[in-house]
């Protein structure tokens, strides 16, 4: 329990800074220093994109070397220099060293960390640990949100001096770390190759993972929505309101909605969700009006809430056992490699057809997808 605290307090003063960051970058990027959304589309498609590859290959390196520590403290050290590199930006080339570092970091810390509360949480107690600690790190997020809200509308809109008090929680997260005590397995298993075998996955989880990266090509960077919101006239203490607005909905909506997958199935809450992704975004298309922003923000919650947990779970479900981390990795690959031209398109999209065309995009993604999951994930 001492290690599942320590890291949850971790998660939370690195979300609080993370989170007083996020949301003001894009304003800051176009605002600021003049990148266009296409600019922002590659440096968050690059970004997130190396976040998710690189959780497959730390856990792996993790696991044959039997050490978590290392791995943890060196991903949250990199996402806190990334937030130094953003306070000293001058140019968008120093917001994308900034995001690759940062988002570096989250790909080599996540899988480690997480196998570190599994070593440290008891037989039958594993549920209790990871629910303790997303509860930390999502209290951390709203935090962070609040945090940015007071210290943007604090110093008139000066978007560095928000960077710089963002050092503050990031250092501490690190500081806490340190000790965390490294936990072993008893029995030492002989380290395996990474070996994927396509033809052994069931029908459907192949049809679903293709699916997944398809609808991805719609799905680019949560950015594009603030900056959506910026767009029709918000100020950046208004685009911040609107992304705590998601965090809430998301943070209350997520357990219930994982639990209820449990009862009535993975398919109905994965086809609802991505239609109701689709209407969505569609709605932040036609939207032209301020006040409509706290709805679809709080509706975007709902989908995330709704979809998250229970894609992962799924893929769990379908996936041969031998095979099981194997299949999850690869879901976040996917993920990862369709993050890139996602928001290099949607940003694409913004300069040359205007700011409603990545959303009509999106829309239409998630709406396809709904109904192809609907045919391919039959019997669940």
């Amino acid at each position: 329990m001492f290690n599942i605290i320590l890291l949850g307090i971790t998660s939370l003063l690195t979300d609080i800074s993370s989170e007083m960051v996020y949301p003001i970058l894009p304003v800051f990027l176009v605002t600021t220093l003049g990148a266009s959304p296409a600019i922002l589309g590659l440096i968050e498609g690059i970004a997130e994109s190396l976040a998710s590859l690189l959780k497959v290959f730390s856990g792996y390196w993790s696991d044959r070397i039997r050490k978590r520590k290392p791995f943890t403290i060196f991903g949250y050290v990199s996402s806190t220099v990334g937030k130094l590199i953003l306070y000293l930006a001058s140019n968008w080339i120093y917001v994308l060293l900034a995001r690759v570092i940062d988002r570096f970091g989250k790909g080599v810390r996540t899988a480690p960390r997480d196998a570190l509360i599994a070593d440290s949480s008891g037989e039958g107690k594993r549920g209790a640990a990871f629910g303790l600690h997303r509860a930390m790190d999502t209290l951390g997020a709203a935090i962070g949100v609040v945090a940015a809200y007071f210290l943007v509308t604090g110093f008139k809109g000066n978007l560095r001096n928000v960077f710089l008090f963002s050092l503050i929680p990031a250092f501490l997260g690190v500081f806490f770390l340190f000790f965390v005590r490294e936990k072993r397995a008893e029995t030492k298993t002989a380290a395996r190759k990474l070996e994927f075998k396509w033809g052994a996955l069931d029908k459907r989880l192949k049809l679903f993972l293709i699916f997944t990266f398809i609808f991805t090509l719609g799905n680019s960077s949560n950015m594009f929505l603030l900056l959506r919101a910026k767009n029709i006239g918000g100020s950046v203490a208004q685009v911040i309101l609107f992304y705590l607005a998601y965090n809430i909905v998301y943070a209350i909506v997520a357990y219930p909605a994982s639990r209820l997958s449990d009862k009535i199935g993975r398919k109905k809450l994965l086809v609802a969700g991505y239609l109701f992704y689709g209407l969505v975004y569609l709605g932040f298309a036609l939207n032209h009006s301020l006040n409509n922003f706290w709805v679809l923000f709080g509706m975007y919650g709902l989908y995330i809430g709704f979809t998250e947990g229970v894609e992962k779970a799924l893929v769990a479900d379908i996936a041969p056992s031998q095979l099981r981390a194997t299949a999850i990795g690869l879901h976040a690959t996917l993920v990862g490699i369709g993050l890139l031209p996602a928001s290099l398109f949607a940003g694409l999209l913004w300069k040359f057809l205007g700011a409603a065309a990545p959303f009509y995009f999106g829309g239409v993604m998630g709406i396809v997808a709904s109904a192809g999951f609907w045919f391919i994930l039959k019997g669940l």
